[in-house]
């Protein structure tokens, strides 16, 4: 199967929200869009758990005008059940009031359209949700259908969630812009965990300029990617000692690296591979562990879990606290070796994902190029705009250092100008 123009159709929140501040459209057209999208893709995509009409209530003040928002089945939204993909949660109430998450959204001027598929307590086993980008590919998880609601264009923004790679696989895979917010920077009151020193909030948007359309509004700041940029200091990783990087990915990168070079980028080798190699094992280590007692209770109905979650669980309880202090022990030794290198420049750059994603929807893909960075907790934008030679997406992460989102944004929107022209997985 190759890339697919049926359904891949991102919808940009810059330009809405600029026909939006010109009069040139409201906020009854943009739902009236999205349900009329979501009618005519949802059938094949399977993105949405539920969603609905639009809100009865007054057009919201923040910036984004009441545009609508999906929100990934594991952050409450008041009216909904929050089901987080599994059994156990079936029968859920819906709950009564927001994640704070979605209030601050919603002060920004989005509104929920209704809950989008995960994966079972964002971890492994999948969903029903399709690639847009190609149909009978998976989206990645665990932040599967927000990942496919913005890529289909159902809606121009979605959130997301990560404790491995659930954001940033997913929009790797499904060809959209992605933003891991610093762990940390905004509260998680009122989403479902899964492991405490891990996880942090997400969202996708179509470009990297529409992430940071987003993120203006949300923070109550200026646009970062309009502000002028001089070409960037980066190092770029190669996750060599990860032995996982496939010959497509490798190639667009190499090529993706000349092209920033030409434009008049700094561009050097990134110092830390063995360590980040080192720290992707914590992680693991790390997450099963603090999975096991956040969701204990899941854990005493094991049997009850898709089999990935089971052995995710059973993994983590059988983990004795020495080796888990001493995986965290890792993890914060990298990351002062991490923040040291940032003194020379101003983002890390590398496959967001081994290649495109993978034939079939029985898997959502290998989450080895996130766990480290996620271990780290830095903030993390995911660019699109590479392809294979079957036009199938491949994402470029772009890693900054703590709370660094607005310059971050502003060097991804400067690589993504340079990834665009992309011939069979090389630029041109």
């Amino acid at each position: 199967m190759t890339f697919s123009e049926s359904f891949y159709a991102p919808w940009s929140l810059r330009d809405l929200v600029d026909d939006l501040t010109a009069g040139r459209t409201d906020a009854a057209a943009v739902w009236e869009r999205s349900a009329a999208r979501i009618a005519a893709t949802e059938h094949t995509l399977a993105a949405w758990v539920a969603h609905g009409p639009r809100p009865e209530s007054p057009t919201p003040s923040g910036s984004l005008g009441g545009i609508p928002v999906g929100v990934k089945d594991i952050i409450d939204v008041a009216g909904y059940p929050t089901r987080c993909g599994s059994a156990l949660r079936a029968d859920s109430a819906p709950v009564d009031r927001d994640a704070e998450i979605v209030g601050l959204w919603r002060a920004a001027g989005a509104l929920p359209a209704g809950k989008t598929v995960t994966t079972e307590f964002a971890y492994f086993a999948p969903g029903p949700t399709r690639n847009p980008a190609a149909p009978d590919h998976t989206p990645g998880g665990s932040s599967s259908g927000s990942a496919a609601a913005v890529a289909a264009g159902q809606v121009p923004l979605a959130l997301g969630s990560q404790t491995a790679a659930s954001v940033t696989r997913p929009a790797a895979y499904c060809g959209v812009a992605a933003l891991v917010l610093t762990r940390g920077l905004l509260p998680t009151t009122g989403v479902t965990g899964l492991a405490h020193s891990l996880d942090s909030h997400g969202f996708y948007a179509a470009e990297v300029r529409d992430l940071a359309c987003a993120w203006a509004a949300l923070r109550g700041k200026p646009d970062p990617a309009v502000t002028s940029s001089r070409p960037p200091r980066v190092a770029f990783w190669s996750a060599s000692p990860l032995d996982a990087v496939q010959p497509v990915m490798a190639e667009a990168i190499a090529a993706l690296r000349e092209r920033l070079a030409a434009g008049g980028a700094t561009v050097t080798d990134f110092a830390a591979e063995q360590a980040v190699a080192d720290t992707t094992a914590a992680h693991r280590v790390v997450m099963a562990y603090e999975a096991a007692r956040l969701r204990a209770t899941e854990l005493a109905h094991a049997d009850a879990l898709s089999a990935p979650l089971a052995d995710l669980l059973r993994t983590g309880a059988a983990t004795d606290r020495h080796d888990y202090d001493a995986a965290r022990g890792i993890v914060e030794r990298t990351r002062r070796e991490v923040l040291d290198l940032f003194a020379g420049y101003d983002a890390v750059v590398g496959p967001a994902a081994p290649g495109p994603a993978p034939a079939g929807l029985t898997a959502t893909g290998d989450p080895v190029l996130s766990r480290a960075w996620q271990a780290l907790g830095l903030p993390v934008v995911t660019v699109p705009g590479l392809r294979t030679p079957q036009g199938l997406p491949l994402g470029v992460q772009v890693i900054g250092p703590p709370h660094s989102e607005p310059a971050l944004l502003r060097t991804a929107s400067w690589i993504q100008a340079r990834t665009a022209g992309t011939v069979d997985g090389r630029t041109s």
